[in-house]
């Protein structure tokens, strides 16, 4: 009987190694960057023009760049409705860009995995 919350748990451990693993890579560690200097734009923003608390603007910002778009907030004023609009296509780019990579190194971890689980042989490929 397998053990609740187990796929989540070895889901975010391979999440953790994939996103430790690309901080070596400079490019990598840019996107990081870039990502969260995004989510602190949006957030500074829309606590200033909109009002939000701090956690709703960055629940937004986050639920934006990520085009889920609940649509429980929204900006209400003509600044915030244009700063959105260059955001989405601004913050789209940047945040799709350091998706692939997390998955490029999600998916290097795949045979490392079944090495160390004795599943594959060292030199297969």
């Amino acid at each position: 009987m397998p053990l609740p919350g187990l796929g989540l748990l070895l889901f975010l451990v391979r999440f953790a190694r994939a996103v430790v693993g690309g901080l070596k890579d400079p490019q990598f560690r840019g996107l990081l960057t870039s990502v969260g200097l995004l989510l602190l734009v949006g957030m500074v923003f829309y606590h200033n023009v909109e009002g939000w608390s701090w956690l709703d603007a960055l629940y937004f910002s986050l639920i934006t760049l990520t085009t889920v778009g609940y649509g429980d907030f929204s900006p209400q004023t003509a600044g915030g409705k244009i700063f959105t609009m260059v955001y989405v296509v601004l913050g789209l780019g940047v945040l799709s860009s350091f998706i692939f990579m997390v998955a490029e190194r999600w998916q290097a971890t795949r045979p490392l995995l079944r090495r160390q689980a004795g599943d594959e042989p060292e030199d297969a490929a």
